[in-house]
């Protein structure tokens, strides 16, 4: 006899009433009587993790994203019963838990909502791969705007939208395409002058909707795994981008090199086009720090192999490139050729390192070599192996970085673009499918790829490049924006996507320059360039498929622009430099959108195209073509035009006139910005002076300068420099205030002081209390003076 055993639909599941509490040290645990079980974790006073299970028990507790190297603490804990609640308090935040359902609030000391379920937790049972689709509802405040999300294609603001996380090969992808390579589940909100963030830290494919179904209603699911998301409370968009920053990781400062620009195409082959390449950089004097090799370096794309014909001795290739200060940075994809003569091959299946579908047998796939097996990166054991197979590229052959692309994972002629989702993975110690292990595959590549060149680069630091990307990625790599196309659309996409890139905790991030497919024209190269040199990672890289993308591509204007903007970078490099510190140490972002800047002030809550670069130079990118200026919204404070030094009032809309070699730039009034001399490459020279650039200011600000020896890991021991400098201005009197920290000493002994804005003519200047002749410290003009790099105090009186 056959039975109809259909199962049965049970649509969306909720947690019932709650019938038992059980608090341990950190954490508090509610039970219902439906086996639904929430724990609360409070890590610090702003910072709670909210993780439910619905089978009466917690699977093992891991996590790819968190950095277990942090540490975390709040100072109050308080757990109370209410009629109709529990309540959990901090010395920042109240949380409420109904009891009749599991629902959550959260609210501030003053009882302010900061955020609330609208359904809260729900699930719906998946029948054809097992487990649950876990989902959460929360209520939207009226006015709230959401951001972040990382390298989302779409307006910065995310009021609206519904978007989708599971990492994609998108070649050539358009504005508001879904989804892209990366995957950031954290997002801010903003409403009425508060933010908080939220980490979905799950790997699976994951959804966020903002509004966009709902009029009021924020919600997030992913189709398998547990809900376990953590609350981080602001009340500064600045404090939850640094709290989510330090849960997630921070990366080690990267060598100075790797801040300069870099320039790459698919593909420089042979040889003697690559040295062609870089000799026109010099040539024309415009500064290059790194030359790529794509694929087409390799033996029958065979990774970890160099092409006999192209490249017959890469030792003395790389050798002579270094002479010429170009570091040589070569990509490293996942797929290993099916090759019983390739030694990488053999190795990794006599160990059994590769994939393997449910059933047993290897996945196999179709990428740029053919017929492809893949390791799996999520087995520490075959990160170590991995690691180990940069030997001889790093220690033998002295390549500087290493560049991991198509590790979506990308798989080609296929409709899902990678593996199928049986594949079975490790993950480290917690076996799993493919839908689980998916996201983080791209990361785990980049972090074994970063342990072997960190192994073999050793004692200077690794460079590493990554296309895919999960949260905590930013701990080993640096990435870029993906297969982007030649077009002002693209050129918009691009400033937004680093800007948010900047506030998801994964800051070391740039776009091709330009664009990678199709020919951009010389004014979008040019107007990229001008945009490109104030992102982090600053690369111009093309498919060689569309035309040449050099600088000399293009007409002499666009060779002096490019010229003249990448000069810049590097007059800023202790600029940028300093930011970076700022960023590994205490988790600032390197860029900062307008709402990060001021959230209080609601005209910047829907500007995308401006942005801080740093702490102290405003930075708006001319995004269409034919345009001599743009309207702008120059946020709160006062300015300087960095071009004319004319002196601005901010918390305005503004029409900014500009030539065809300018952006409008704006300095911050006070600040005090460092540079070095234009260098071809960095270590071309022995840095001879340090200018700092003196915008006046009535009244207080501080700036800072951090360096170190560029390379190594002497900086860990406290040989760095750290200096404040404290500025004062008053009607008749600047007064500058320098203090250091570490032991490392530049080379240059003196510094020079250039004056913006200065309001009075100097009649005196005392430098730590002493009065100093104007022609012993050069001073002329009004305009500039130099002195000993050792002052404490210096004066200028009128």
């Amino acid at each position: 006899m056959i039975t109809n055993t259909e199962l049965e639909y049970k649509g969306d599941l909720f947690p019932s009433k709650i019938v038992n509490v059980i608090k341990e040290v950190d954490s508090v645990y509610f039970y219902t009587d439906n086996n639904v079980i929430l724990k609360v974790t409070v890590l610090r006073d702003s910072m709670i993790r909210f993780r439910f299970t619905t089978k009466g028990y917690f699977s093992n507790d891991f996590s790819y994203a968190i950095d277990k190297t942090q540490s975390h603490g709040y100072n109050f804990l308080e757990v109370s019963e209410e009629k109709e609640h529990y309540e959990i308090k901090t010395s920042k935040v109240v949380c409420h838990i109904q009891k009749a359902d599991l629902r959550v609030g959260i609210y501030d000391l003053s009882g302010k909502i900061i955020l609330e379920d609208e359904m809260g937790f729900h699930w719906e049972e998946c029948y054809e791969f097992g487990g649950n689709i876990v989902k959460m509802s929360k209520a939207s405040r009226d006015g709230e705007s959401y951001y972040g999300l990382g390298d989302k294609a779409t307006h910065l603001n995310l009021k609206g939208k519904r978007l989708e996380n599971w990492a994609t090969d998108q070649y050539a992808f358009q504005k508001e395409q879904e989804p892209l390579y990366k995957v950031v589940p954290f997002y801010i909100g903003l409403h009425d002058d508060v933010s908080y963030g939220l980490f979905f830290d799950n790997t699976f494919r994951s959804f966020f909707d903002f509004c966009h179904e709902r009029r009021n209603v924020t919600s997030f699911w992913a189709d398998g795994g547990e809900m376990n998301y953590y609350f981080i409370y602001g009340p500064k968009m600045s404090d939850v981008v640094t709290t989510y920053t330090h849960l997630t990781g921070k990366p080690e400062l990267p060598p100075l090199w790797a801040l300069g620009y870099h320039q790459c195409k698919w593909s420089y082959y042979p040889e003697s086009k690559v040295k062609e390449v870089t000799n026109k950089f010099r040539e024309l004097k415009i500064p290059c720090d790194a030359i790529y090799l794509d694929i087409d370096y390799m033996e029958g794309f065979r990774c970890f192999t160099w092409s006999k014909e192209y490249f017959p001795d890469p030792k003395r290739m790389v050798a002579d490139l270094a002479q010429d200060g170009f570091k040589t940075v070569v990509i490293i994809d996942p797929g290993i050729k099916i090759d019983p003569e390739y030694s990488v091959y053999k190795e990794a299946l006599e160990k059994d390192y590769f994939c393997k579908r449910a059933d047993g047998p290897y996945m196999k796939g179709k990428v740029w070599p053919g017929d492809c097996n893949f390791p799996d990166y999520t087995n520490p054991e075959v990160r170590d192996w991995w690691a180990g197979l940069f030997k001889e590229l790093i220690s033998e052959i002295g390549v500087k970085g290493v560049w991991n692309d198509m590790n979506e994972p990308a798989v080609m002629e296929v409709p899902t673009k990678t593996f199928p989702l049986d594949v079975r993975h490790d993950y480290d110690g917690n076996p799993c499918s493919h839908r689980k292990a998916h996201n983080v595959y791209g990361t785990q590549m980049a972090r074994a790829t970063y342990e072997g060149v960190k192994r073999f680069a050793y004692p200077k630091r690794p460079f590493i490049i990554t296309r895919s990307a999960y949260s905590g990625s930013q701990r080993y790599t640096s990435s870029w924006t993906g297969d982007n196309v030649a077009t002002w659309e693209h050129l918009w996409i691009a400033n937004i996507q680093v800007q948010r890139m900047s506030i998801s905790g994964m800051g070391f991030t740039g776009s091709d320059i330009g664009g990678f497919a199709e020919q951009p024209s010389g004014e979008l190269y040019a107007r990229w360039i001008q945009l490109g040199v104030f992102h982090p990672f600053c690369r111009t890289h093309s498919s060689g498929h569309h035309g040449n993308q050099e600088p000399w591509s293009f007409d002499d204007d666009v060779i002096d622009i490019t010229r003249k903007f990448v000069e810049l970078r590097y007059q800023l490099l202790p600029y940028l430099y300093t930011m970076f510190w700022q960023y590994i140490n205490d988790g600032i972002p390197m860029l900062k959108p307008l709402v990060y800047f001021d959230q209080e002030d609601a005209q910047t809550h829907y500007r995308t195209d401006e942005f801080i670069f740093g702490n102290q130079i405003f930075v708006c990118p001319i995004l269409e073509p034919n345009a001599l200026g743009r309207r702008l919204y120059l946020p709160k404070g006062n300015w300087y035009n960095y071009w004319t030094n004319e002196f601005v009032h901010g918390k305005k809309e503004l029409w900014v006139k500009t030539d065809y070699n300018e952006v409008p730039i704006f300095i911050k009034e006070g600040a005090i910005i460092p540079k070095y001399p234009v260098q071809q490459y960095v270590g071309e020279l022995e840095i001879p002076e340090l200018s700092l650039d003196v915008y006046y200011k009535l009244g207080k600000e501080k700036s800072l300068v951090y360096e170190d020896a560029q390379d190594g890991y002497d900086y860990n021991k406290g040989r760095f420099s750290f200096k404040t400098f404290n500025m004062t201005g008053k009607e008749k009197e600047l007064i500058i205030q320098q203090h250091k920290e570490g032991n490392f000493e530049p080379l240059y002994e003196t510094i020079k002081i250039n004056l913006k804005g200065l309001p009075f003519k100097v009649n005196k200047i005392e430098i730590d209390n002493e009065e100093v002749a104007f022609e012993e410290v050069s001073f002329e003009n009004d305009n500039f003076l130099i002195i000993k790099k050792d002052f404490t105090e210096l004066h200028f009186i009128g």
